[in-house]
């Protein structure tokens, strides 16, 4: 167990370097949920602070070093990096408290040959104001700004434009709320009396921004309500409502949207694949012990090869993509993608989606979502997919957000906003939640 939260942190963004893990699943495993809940608070603003700010560290910490980056070891840059970050961005802690712990990390490392090394980059650093902010009018100077990468910020420049490629930016920088879906009647008097502050959702009535110590709730544990951001909510709404019908999820896990679409719909029987054997592990835990009737099915298999018999009336296709809508829960994402990886991207999604559409019943649905912003991820594969299946057309998502709308469950009073032509379209700093594409396709 580590001794110490900045130990904590730095144990963690070592293995999301080295094994490609997610920094928010780490931080919600055993080992570090037995953290108090103040460490593990620090732990958190250490770890996300430093994946968010990568390049603006990397950018300083070359200004002090003798030696390039690309020459140390992994090891002493993020020693530096996580002692920087609390230089400029956390005032209660001081520097030199912040300096010695990191100093002692390496040699915790067994980099004591570096220690003298990184002392002196880091009092050298200490010394110095923080760097002045620069104006932005192009996307070098925004990517630059906000710790993002450029090619990144010069397609949202280009697409969205450039004060909206500062309102995603911004939201991928800041610390995002935290939406919860409420699933028994009970669960929100026990977080209340938990001592979590409660407010109401800010796109669907049954959601809640939640604050306070959300993890060691006995709700969560026994599943009265799940953490999920009210874009994902959303698509999962888009499915329907108190349908009895035959669903199928392409790609379950983790689950948040499997769970919801049962929920809404506990006449219906659901069948939720997962290609991974380990995800759809999780996933049988979490069904398990949120649906004890045994109401979703899981299978083990590749989306693109669907072994599932019958036909369904709902499909939903949540595809693995780039996840560029939530960088602000999943910063180490923006320094893992490439330009080239979404092409890859590309061909998967639109296979999955081509398996998912041979499995609906005339006058079904698709539901072809992603968390990417990214138009390869989403309006290239839905008119690639669409040029080869004359059988298929699009449903315009203002339909369903209207019928949700008219049933008192979306909260926002126009819908388009929340579309881009006909499909669903959120905008992370434009919207209250994270990025989220979706497409509804019928089958004539």
């Amino acid at each position: 167990m580590p001794v110490s939260p900045r130990a904590a942190a730095f144990d963690i963004l070592l293995r999301v370097e080295r094994e490609s893990s997610y920094a928010s699943e780490l931080l919600h495993s055993k080992t570090y949920t037995a953290l108090s809940t103040q460490d593990h608070a620090l732990a958190t603003e250490l770890v996300m602070g430093v994946l968010r700010w990568r390049s603006r560290l990397d950018d300083e910490i070359a200004t002090a070093s003798s030696q390039s980056l690309a020459k140390l070891d992994l090891e002493v840059l993020l020693a530096a990096r996580l002692a920087l970050y609390q230089f400029r961005w956390l005032d209660r802690i001081p520097k030199r408290a912040a300096l010695n712990e990191s100093v002692e990390l390496v040699k915790r490392a067994r980099k004591r040959s570096a220690a003298a090394f990184v002392n002196a980059v880091l009092r050298k650093l200490a010394s110095k104001k923080a760097p002045a902010e620069t104006k932005i009018t192009t996307a070098q100077a925004l990517a630059h700004e906000v710790a993002h990468p450029e090619w990144l910020v010069d397609r949202w420049v280009r697409r969205y434009g450039l004060e909206a490629a500062i309102e995603i930016c911004k939201y991928d920088q800041s610390k995002p709320e935290t939406a919860i879906r409420l699933r028994s009647t009970t669960a929100e008097a026990e977080l209340v009396q938990h001592g979590v502050e409660l407010l109401g959702g800010r796109i669907l009535s049954s959601a809640r921004t939640a604050r306070g110590d959300i993890p060691r709730t006995k709700a969560l544990r026994e599943r009265g309500f799940v953490i999920q951001d009210e874009g994902s909510q959303l698509v999962a709404a888009l499915v329907g409502k108190d349908l009895q019908t035959r669903i199928l999820d392409c790609c379950a896990a983790p689950g948040g949207k499997t769970l919801a679409i049962a929920d809404r719909n506990r006449q219906s029987r659901v069948t939720a694949v997962e290609f991974h054997p380990h995800r759809a592990r999780l996933l049988r835990n979490l069904v398990r012990t949120a649906t004890p009737d045994n109401a979703i099915q899981i299978i083990v298999a590749d989306a693109r090869q669907l072994p599932t018999p019958g036909i369904f009336d709902r499909v939903i296709a949540d595809v693995p993509c780039s996840g560029t809508g939530t960088l602000a829960r999943n910063p180490e994402i923006k320094w893992r993608l490439t330009a080239e990886d979404l092409a890859d991207l590309h061909s998967r999604q639109a296979a999955i989606l081509r398996s998912a559409m041979s499995q609906v019943a005339v006058g079904g649905h698709v539901i072809y979502s992603t968390c990417s912003l990214e138009k390869e991820e989403n309006e290239d594969v839905i008119e690639e997919v669409l040029a080869n299946n004359a059988g298929f057309h699009v449903v315009d998502c203002r339909q369903e957000l209207n019928r949700l709308r008219s049933a008192g469950e979306l909260l926002l009073p126009d819908v388009v906003p929340l579309t881009s032509g006909p499909y669903l379209c959120t905008i992370p700093g434009i919207h209250p939640c994270d990025g989220f594409f979706a497409a509804i396709l019928g089958k004539e």
